[in-house]
Parts: C-alpha cells; structure tokens; sequence
C-alpha cells in the first residue's frame, strides 16, 4: 500500500491527482477510469477542504492511501475535519440537470460526479478520522 499526506488545503489539489493518477496507471486502468477517479477523489477532497476544515474552522492534513487487491484499486482519503458522507447527500437528477442554471439549487453536482466516477464510494468515521473508500474495479485479462 502507499500512502501520502499533503496539507487539508486547495493548493494540495494537484499534488493529489498526480498521486492518484500515477498509482490508477500503474494498476492498469484506462485513461477514462483514470480521469473518472481523479475527478472523483478531487471533488470529495476539495469538499474536505472548503466544508469540513475552513467553512468548520478547522485546518488539519489529508492522508490518501492506494491498494490494488485482486479484483479493485481502493483509494482512501482520510481527513480529520467535519464528518460528511455523500451517501446520505441529495445529488442532483435528471429532471434537476435539465432545469435552467438560475432554476437549480445550488450544490451538489461535485457529489454526483464523485459517485458517478467510481465503483463503489464509501464513507465511514474511524478511529483514524473521516474515511472516504474510492473503488474502482480492475479489468480482468481475457481467458
């Protein structure tokens, strides 16, 4: 497993998708899964950042963490700042989507981006902090 910390702050962004990016390569992912993971840890770790450490007057670190096991490719960002789980979030429909700009409630495309990039999105507080479960299922070689 490897693991990085970086600052809980927007400048730690880019260095966050570069790690991310290099370890979905190195599993083998293809250039969409990539991008779609990317965006994925980008939108609930810039949430971490604005909602959960400075709109809660908090500062602290995001640790994100990469595991291939046989069949996924599970990153794992761990924050310290306000718990939230975007399982539990009204992301936007269809119907909601099609709405002119000036007619949608504001928020809440990060979240449905985050969800629709990846496998699986899980959310638990641990012992060590809010933790946010990115799968992304590997491709399995032809037989």
């Amino acid at each position: 497993m490897q693991e990085r910390t970086f600052p809980g702050t927007l400048d730690a962004l880019e260095p966050i998708r570069t790690f991310v990016s290099e370890v979905a390569e190195a599993a083998g992912l293809e250039r969409s899964a990539i991008y779609n993971l990317c965006l994925a840890v980008d939108e609930i770790a810039t949430n971490v950042v604005l909602h959960g450490y400075e709109e809660a007057g908090l500062s602290g670190e995001m640790s994100v963490s990469a595991a291939v096991e046989p069949e996924n490719l599970v990153i794992r960002l761990l924050d310290h700042g306000r718990p939230y789980d975007p399982n539990f979030h009204d992301a936007p429909t269809g119907d909601d989507l099609s709405r002119p700009l000036e007619e949608r409630e504001i928020g809440g495309l990060g979240i449905l981006l985050a969800l629709d990039g990846v496998d699986n999105l899980q959310y638990e507080v641990t012992d060590r902090g809010n933790e946010h479960r990115f799968v992304v299922q590997l491709k399995q070689p032809s037989r």
